[in-house]
């Protein structure tokens, strides 16, 4: 009997994405050429490309990407469930663990950022604005 809860509570921690992913992501910036400056409508810069900003799992946010001599890009980065986020969240299911399933589901821990990394070929040409989807990289 001891041995059957220890194995359902080492399977209900195993398959919290919470605990095995956590809440955060490190998103990543890549840019052709290198050391472009980057924003985020959530808040985040960084001076100089390649560049990492560790997010929310949950984000949805704009970046903006400039460098004197190149056109300004914009792109957008979302969420989705992750592989190992839905792996975790069918864990806690099958073991019952309803809390667990309700934590994961709220607090992002089985989203991951898209795309992530962003990498991005700038454009030269003045700082004129030049937008597109983060999906369509390479505008």
């Amino acid at each position: 009997m001891r041995g059957a809860i220890l194995l359902a509570l080492g399977l209900s921690v195993t398959g919290c994405a919470t605990i095995t992913r956590g809440t955060h992501d490190v998103f990543v910036v890549e840019t052709d050429p290198i050391g472009a400056s980057v924003t985020t409508t959530n808040g985040f810069t960084c001076k100089a490309t390649p560049c990492s900003l560790k997010m929310s799992r949950k984000s949805d946010f704009d970046v903006t990407i400039s460098k004197p001599g190149y056109k300004t890009w914009t792109g957008h980065v979302t969420n989705k469930v992750a592989g190992g986020g839905g792996a975790a969240m069918a864990g806690n299911v099958l073991v019952g663990g309803i809390i667990g399933a309700v934590v994961d589901g709220n607090n992002g821990s089985m989203l991951d950022l898209v795309p992530n990394p962003l990498s991005v070929k700038l454009e030269p040409g003045e700082d004129a604005p030049a937008s597109g989807s983060a999906a369509g990289v390479g505008n």
